[in-house]
């Protein structure tokens, strides 16, 4: 008789991994590309193929962590129609495998959501900070509706200044700089100008002179700008 030994380790089976997608299931879409019979492609579809596709979404939509997706619920069942639906696209004799055909395309068609999605967000914070920006000048305290209408006014009154200046004592290069700023001014609504140095391009454009030509004329109208600025805010303009 022979006496078990309790300090034996009892050797525990390996459990073994539940495959969702197996041979089977591969070779069940293989067999649904290469037939047209109708009763066939839905007994092939029922048994093996919709289930397989089931697990596949719902294993994707976890693993890339799809779940933050408003309505995961809905798309992952959407996806799995679409699924059905290009079945027929799947051409196996290009060599890929059913498996990584299918879930290549079903993780790219989640991720275009996520795109999607993250599109629709920023539009909808554009408006919110749209509609904050309009409160902000008509609402606020800071009155800034005022603010613009008086620089848009001191603006308006410098133009009309600017050209009752007298061209007949200034030099070359002050009236073509002169003529230039008149220019811009006037253009003000079809160009763009971002700083100081899209300005002097501007003016480089015009004028054909270079950028120390061009500072040494405006040196002479800043004296004027800073006598009609001074009138302005002392209201004796």
């Amino acid at each position: 008789m022979r006496i078990p030994n309790k300090n034996r380790k009892r050797k525990r089976k390996k459990k073994g991994k539940n495959y969702y997608f197996t041979i089977d299931h591969e070779n069940a879409i293989i067999q649904y590309s290469n037939t047209d019979c109708i009763e066939e492609r839905t007994r092939l579809y029922i048994n093996y193929i919709q289930p397989a596709f089931s697990e596949m979404v719902d294993k994707i939509v976890f693993t890339y962590k799809f779940t933050n997706l408003p309505n995961c619920d809905s798309l992952r069942d959407e996806c799995k129609i679409w699924l059905m639906t290009i079945l027929d696209k799947f051409d196996p004799s290009k060599g890929s495998a059913a498996f990584s055909y299918f879930s290549v395309i079903t993780k790219n068609w989640f991720i275009h959501k996520v795109k999607k999605q993250q599109k629709r967000n920023r539009r909808e914070i554009d408006y919110e900070n749209i509609s904050k920006s309009y409160e902000e000048e008509f609402l606020s305290t800071s009155d800034s509706y005022l603010t613009h209408r008086e620089e848009a006014e001191f603006w308006k009154s410098f133009y009309t200044e600017l050209q009752s200046w007298d061209v007949s004592q200034m030099k070359e290069n002050d009236i073509k700089v002169y003529k230039a700023i008149n220019i811009l001014f006037e253009s003000k609504d079809d160009i763009e100008i971002f700083n100081k140095k899209a300005i002097y391009l501007y003016l480089r454009e015009i004028t054909g002179l270079n950028t120390k030509q061009i500072v040494n004329s405006l040196k002479k109208f800043r004296k004027k700008y800073g006598n009609f600025k001074h009138d302005w805010e002392n209201n004796s303009s």
